[in-house]
């Protein structure tokens, strides 16, 4: 277990300590991701921006992924999807547009999304359970040509690595378990991260 996401970024910064003089360019998953991000870009010398991606959750238990839709709009449905009605499932779809959009107006305000084409890309996320949110953010960013694609996890359950080991260049899981129920199960320390706090971590200089 994790005392905290800042143990567990370090963790993930010493293992990729390599990438100190490529300016990797470190993509972090919204709201949980991002203070993990922030102290891996201050320390590998790169730049932090968010992938903006969101679990679409089943309309009858929002916590449940049935799948995932990135900022571009593409949708990645998983098989369960196929158990509910068509229409609440887009609902859904449209919700979860919503939110990317808003966020994206409330996070970088006077920029756009920096352009990961030719970089070294790490996708950072405090764990993931199915993989759908990480794989719809790996799957949208190879689309957009980055040098070299990463994954870089806190914890998730072995299938959902080997999910990720088909679309990164390399998965950096620190914590690997088949007894896997929640992310939160790994950190002794998983407060809410805010939106606030967010955009601070996000408007500030390396360093």
């Amino acid at each position: 277990m994790f005392r905290d996401r800042r143990e567990a970024a370090e963790h993930l910064i010493d293992r990729l300590s390599y990438l100190k003089t490529e300016n990797p360019l470190i993509l972090a998953i919204p709201r949980g991701a991002v203070p993990m991000g922030r102290w891996m870009a201050d320390a590998l010398n790169g730049e932090l921006d968010v992938v903006l991606v969101r679990k679409v959750g089943a309309p009858s238990n929002p916590e449940y992924a049935i799948g995932a839709i990135d900022e571009n709009g593409r949708v990645a449905l998983e098989p369960a999807a196929a158990y509910y009605r068509e229409e609440a499932v887009n609902r859904e779809v449209e919700h979860q547009q919503a939110l990317i959009e808003e966020r994206r107006r409330r996070y970088t305000p006077v920029r756009s999304a920096i352009d990961p084409r030719g970089r070294i890309v790490v996708v950072v996320d405090d764990g993931s359970a199915t993989g759908a949110t990480m794989a719809a953010a790996l799957t949208a960013l190879r689309a957009r040509d980055p040098r070299r694609l990463i994954a870089a996890l806190g914890a998730a359950p072995p299938e959902t690595v080997a999910r990720l080991e088909a679309l990164a260049d390399e998965v950096i899981c620190l914590e690997t378990s088949r007894d896997f129920r929640a992310v939160g199960q790994f950190f002794a320390d998983f407060g809410q991260v805010e939106d606030d706090e967010v955009i601070a971590l996000l408007g500030r200089n390396h360093g």
